[in-house]
């Protein structure tokens, strides 16, 4: 069994729930989850992930993260896919829940949804709570992550897995997962979702004076 921190940093993992019993995830580290349906309605059910994403997603911040507590937040059901109105009611779960840190490895491509996501971000930030989202799909702005309230991250294939690369003012980390022994990078799960957990695990890792750091500049000179 691990041992807690009196205080651990609370993640709030919005994704297509987790897989307690797989060998990446110390299910001590788990909270109980929520389940968002397409129509935006929550309900404390089965959070069991069926898709393999978010269990991936997990480990990787856990393994960035071994003192964090994750909140699985199941948002993709039988397909990597969801709605705004989902993904709204998610993040607003999450402040209620009052996580410290959203990891969303997902986005849409969609401008039409930026208003509202643009919404439930504010709302995050003015609860304390740090969105950590994909910038943008090969090139293309994803919502929320290129949003101001939110800290964008992109992919850079180069960087190791436990650092992160500043450029120009924006943020790249690895989009390799926790390895599979016997089981080469390529073939494993990869892409900008793992950039963000890695990136959301490297914050949770430097604690709550560390994650301050990375909150947007407005948020910090409130909180001064």
């Amino acid at each position: 069994m691990s041992d807690l921190p009196p205080d651990p940093l609370r993640i709030a993992v919005i994704d297509s729930g987790v897989h307690p019993d797989h060998p990446h995830i110390d299910a001590v580290r788990l909270l109980p989850g929520y389940v968002i349906a397409k129509d935006g309605g929550d309900s404390e059910d089965d959070t069991a992930d069926r898709l393999g994403h978010g269990t991936a997603v997990t480990a990787a911040i856990q393994d960035q993260a071994p003192d964090a507590l994750c909140l699985p937040i199941r948002v993709f059901h039988d397909a990597l896919s969801t709605t705004a109105r989902a993904l709204v009611a998610a993040i607003d779960r999450a402040v209620a829940a009052r996580v410290d840190l959203i990891n969303l490895s997902l986005g849409t491509i969609n401008p039409a949804h930026g208003e509202a996501l643009a919404a439930a971000a504010d709302r995050a930030l003015a609860a304390g709570i740090l969105i950590v989202a994909a910038r943008d799909n090969e090139g293309t702005p994803c919502y929320p992550g290129s949003l101001d309230m939110v800290l964008g991250v992109g992919l850079d294939w180069d960087c190791p897995r436990d650092d992160y690369r500043l450029r120009d003012g924006l943020v790249f980390a690895s989009g390799h997962p926790l390895p599979i022994p016997g089981m080469a990078p390529r073939r494993n799960l990869h892409g900008v979702s793992f950039a963000v957990a890695n990136m959301t695990g490297m914050i949770a890792r430097q604690g709550r004076a560390g994650m301050a750091r990375w909150m947007p500049a407005g948020a910090r000179a409130e909180a001064g």
